[in-house]
């Protein structure tokens, strides 16, 4: 028989933020492998706009209106996925948002809260429901599952004027260590991805800005922005049986802009 690591057909992935940018991409990476979806989102509309797109690609699509930040919602709507699908085997938590200050002696204790409330709050609330059905169902003789946080290069360098971002993505990488350690006896493995400078509804800004094109997109050595597209792979590789042994890691997806 070939072998066929990356055929993720008779899984399930939920990704949260899901309708659209970096978790749109891993959603449609995923689908096109054979992976059924389930896509959290705020927003009704654009969550029928993916849930369309993503039904094309011949798999089962569950689009849920669900705020990570309502611990409430979270829980239920986890709940209602494993119902509906019947099992959850990829859990990518990648809903987030950005709150930064003109100065962090100025950032407000409500943009510091609102944005953990999303960004750490969120993940912490997805990926606690999650374990708790992958462990169930492991300990009913089913083990295995790839829990993925999507942090920021933020986590990793100075992020000026956005130290309450930074906070959170360096506690999302945290986190899945500390999962990845605990959970590894059911069969789970925990990474985080670290996206650099991609084009997104959340870099619009940056994207517009003439001095930023000209001073930073030409220190990318791929000398482009990145896309959602570009986490296709990744997504697939670490829902997939081929990622079995590689748990606690962090992976940069950057275009090397880390490293130049």
């Amino acid at each position: 028989m070939a072998y066929q690591p990356f055929n993720l057909t008779g899984k399930v992935s939920l990704v949260t933020g899901g309708n659209r940018g970096i978790g749109l991409g891993m959603a449609e990476a995923l689908a096109q492998s054979g992976s059924d979806i389930v896509i959290w989102g705020s927003n009704a509309e654009r969550n029928l706009q993916a849930e369309g797109k993503l039904t094309s690609y011949g798999v089962r699509v569950l689009a849920q209106t669900v705020n990570v930040a309502d611990e409430a919602q979270v829980v239920a709507a986890m709940a209602e996925a494993v119902i509906a699908m019947g099992r959850v085997d990829t859990v990518i938590a990648n809903a987030g948002i950005g709150g930064g200050a003109r100065s962090f002696s100025e950032m407000t204790t409500e943009t510091w809260r609102r944005v953990m409330g999303v960004n750490m709050e969120g993940v912490f609330w997805t990926l606690r429901e999650a374990c708790k059905h992958i462990v169930e169902r492991s300990k009913a003789g089913d083990p295995g599952g790839s829990l993925i946080g999507i942090a920021s290069l933020a986590a990793i360098e100075g992020a000026a004027r956005n130290e309450a971002y930074a906070a959170t993505k360096g506690g999302v990488i945290s986190m899945m260590k500390s999962i990845a350690v605990e959970h590894a006896r059911y069969g789970v493995r925990a990474n985080a991805i670290l996206p650099g400078w991609i084009a997104t509804d959340m870099t619009a800004g940056a994207q517009d800005n003439s001095a930023f094109a000209e001073k930073v997109i030409p220190r990318v050595p791929a000398r482009r922005w990145g896309q959602p597209a570009d986490f296709g792979g990744v997504a697939v590789y670490l829902a997939s049986d081929a990622s079995s042994y590689h748990s606690g890691d962090t992976f940069v997806i950057d275009g090397g802009y880390s490293i130049f």
